[in-house]
């Protein structure tokens, strides 16, 4: 009873069109969890592909899966509601899900951008570089230090109060300062230092490393050139994908009253759809060696 609720009212003529809404994006999720899994439970099987740069596909792309969880299964509910309505506790837990989990998406493109600098830099150095030891931290830090920056956030959150209730989107996520009585410097600071250090700088190194790779290729001979571009590209094509989405997510929360509400609703379920949706594609069909495998699953069960 004592329980805060918050309406969503960045949905778009839900009543007339909820079951469409609904058979969209239950469609998405279950193509989500299909495409991910599949190409996890490749790399997980065969062991010729228990190298850093796949398990670092792998944590990538069940990223991808528990970002989804955190946001689909709340937004089909929705979809069937007659309100869309959420407890501020829930709602700053999604929040943060949210951010966390895509934060780690850019440290996870970090680590696996560092693992490709030193499989063709340094391609003698590559096997006592890249031990286990060294992928189990990227791992463990690609999830930890984005957590604790949006966690600081979700402690100030709980202790500032709400003047208003109802948040222009369809999820939970930095529109939250807008319900706030008044605005806190403090998330604006710890704001703007998580962003550059879980999205920004991530994104620099990436871009900093490639631009090294793509020098050293260019000054070596043509295995080495198109060993750079096969495992380069699709790494460079998810990072800028995910980019321009998380950008335009930034922008949407800005721009909160200058966007009309159906843009605003279109542009949020292409950030909730696409990246996970591209991941397993492009990792599945520009990997040569994941490509290969799942080539023979498909054969195998085309032939049974």
């Amino acid at each position: 009873m004592n329980a805060t609720y918050i309406t969503f009212d960045g949905h778009v003529e839900v009543e007339k069109y909820r079951y469409v809404y609904f058979i969209l994006m239950f469609t998405s999720y279950i193509l989500i969890l299909f495409s991910n899994t599949t190409v996890v439970s490749m790399i997980v099987i065969h062991k010729n592909l228990h190298e850093p740069m796949y398990i670092f596909i792998a944590a990538l792309l069940m990223n991808s899966m528990l970002f989804s969880t955190a946001i689909y299964p709340k937004l089909l509910i929705d979809f069937l509601s007659e309100k869309q309505i959420i407890t501020y506790n829930v709602c700053l837990l999604q929040s943060f899900l949210y951010y966390s989990l895509s934060g780690s998406e850019f440290l996870l493109l970090a680590a696996m951008s560092y693992d490709r600098y030193v499989s063709i830099c340094k391609p003698l150095q590559y096997p006592t570089i890249m031990r286990k030891t060294k992928v189990s931290i990227f791992l463990v830090l690609a999830w930890l230090v984005p957590a604790c920056h949006v966690v600081i956030l979700i402690i100030i959150f709980v202790h500032l109060k709400l003047c208003s209730f109802t948040l222009k989107g369809i999820f939970c996520n930095n529109s939250l300062n807008y319900l706030l009585c008044v605005a806190s410097r403090a998330i604006m600071i710890f704001g703007l230092v998580g962003l550059f250090n879980i999205s920004i700088l991530p994104m620099l190194f990436v871009l900093f490393t490639y631009t090294m790779i793509l020098r050293i290729a260019y000054r070596s001979c043509g295995e080495v050139r198109k060993k750079a571009a096969q495992t380069c590209v699709p790494h460079l094509l998810v990072l800028i994908n995910y980019s321009c989405l998380f950008t335009y997510e930034m922008i949407i929360v800005r721009l909160e009253s200058d966007i009309s509400k159906i843009v605003r609703f279109a542009i949020k379920l292409q950030i909730i759809i696409y990246n996970p949706l591209f991941n397993p594609i492009i990792y599945g069909l520009k990997m040569k060696e994941i490509s290969k495998h799942l080539r023979q699953l498909f054969y195998h069960a085309r032939g049974k």
